[in-house]
């Protein structure tokens, strides 16, 4: 038999990529589309309340039709929970880069870790895109017992962080109440700042940091030869 009559290979079957297909345009814009739900719902949520804000409204405000929302959540109660759970997230991951911003520059204190957290938390309450946690904040009974649930363990992640540097500061003298009830009063007197902030007519977030820093702590307390020898001086003098 001449190669001539040899029966042509067939074409290999092209390689099928490991994982996931790629996404199309529309399933690649889905997350942005969700993102705009997310941010219209929670400036309204603010500026309305839940209840007096419908779907239409958010759709509205998104740039989609009515019915758009309900493609990405089940339901006007599901869209809330959803913008509380993503403010806890986009707050804890700001908190965990500032933290870390401020480490990478030199050691950080007690102290000035708390101001990292302190002025951190202002930004997230009162800074650019800051409707997430104030919604939480006035919306919180209108979740359901589950979904409260789930955002308590998103706010317990955030504080975490805090509890150490209130023991800290607690254990050198610069905090003196207990550090469990400093830490709730601290948040509240905080959270309160989305009821009386206005940055065209009051101080700097850096400002009300410093204020908060002075209201809540102390001069660290020297060692006890230190302060002896401080009289010493001064009765010298």
């Amino acid at each position: 038999m001449s190669t001539a009559s040899l029966p042509l290979p067939a074409p290999a079957a092209p390689r099928r990529a490991r994982g996931r297909p790629p996404k199309t345009a529309d399933e690649r814009d889905d997350g942005n589309r969700r993102q705009a739900l997310l941010r219209a719902a929670a400036r309204l949520f603010r500026q309305q309340g839940f209840a007096a804000t419908s779907t239409r409204d958010i759709a509205a405000a998104a740039g989609m039709r009515s019915g758009s929302p309900f493609y990405h959540f089940d339901s006007k109660e599901a869209l809330l929970a959803a913008v509380m759970q993503e403010g806890m997230q986009s707050a804890l991951r700001r908190q965990t880069a500032a933290m870390a911003a401020a480490a990478s520059a030199q050691p950080l204190s007690a102290r000035d870790c708390l101001q990292v957290l302190v002025r951190n938390h202002y930004e997230v309450l009162l800074g650019p895109d800051s409707d997430f946690i104030p919604v939480m904040l006035y919306e919180w009974r209108s979740l359901s017992e589950a979904q409260r649930s789930e955002v308590n363990h998103q706010k317990a992640d955030y504080e975490a962080a805090w509890v150490p540097v209130l023991q800290a500061l607690h254990a050198s003298g610069e905090l003196s109440g207990d550090p469990g009830l400093a830490r709730l009063m601290l948040f509240g007197a905080l959270n309160w700042s989305v009821q009386w902030y206005d940055p065209a007519r009051q101080a700097s977030l850096d400002d009300l940091t410093q204020t908060t820093l002075q209201l809540f702590l102390k001069d660290p307390v020297a060692p006890k030869g230190a302060r002896t020898a401080t009289r010493r001086s001064e009765v010298l003098e």
